[in-house]
């Protein structure tokens, strides 16, 4: 059987050695690059989360997020491609740099909870700014959360939220 995704039943020894894998990945990058910055794994949920995080040596440089998380991202998807050529699977796992998706998951819960209370007031749906898949993801469950409705709108990479009041029973 096919699959299009990465398969839903993995262990937690598989996402261990996810993270391993894409660690070993990513170290590699930054002693090419000499860049300064260690390497945690940890599980997340169903997925492995790879942090780039300070080191003794010095700073992670905030280049490595870039504009709009665009290096960020695309470092995350270079390290799921290095895990796929060692596993022959795709994974789902996620990449920190400097605590970036840490604070900006914390900014994007303080925007919904503004937004979901703006529009059950109004009683009228909000448009948010264009996001990453992360983004959204967490926009729509704290919006699902707070009892409102949400639903992604546009197309990549401008899709953003539209936060809508909750439809009577």
């Amino acid at each position: 059987m096919s699959h299009d995704g990465p398969r839903p039943e993995r262990t937690r020894e598989e996402l261990e050695n996810e993270g391993e894998l894409a660690a070993d990945y990513l170290e590699t990058l930054l002693d090419i690059a000499d860049l300064d910055g260690d390497l945690e794994v940890q599980l997340e949920g169903d997925r492995a989360l790879v942090s780039i995080v300070d080191s003794e040596e010095g700073t992670v440089p905030r280049r490595l997020v870039g504009p709009n998380a665009q290096v960020l991202e695309a470092l995350q998807e270079l390290a799921r491609l290095a895990v796929q050529a060692e596993t022959g699977e795709r994974t789902r796992l996620m990449l920190d740099v400097a605590g970036y998706r840490a604070e900006r998951r914390a900014a994007l819960e303080e925007l919904a909870d503004r937004t979901a209370a703006a529009v059950r007031e109004s009683g009228t749906e909000r448009e948010l700014e264009p996001m990453t898949a992360f983004e959204r993801k967490v926009v729509h469950d704290r919006v699902l959360a707070a009892g409102l409705v949400s639903s992604s709108a546009g197309e990549e990479p401008n899709r953003y939220v539209v936060v809508s009041p909750a439809t009577a029973e």
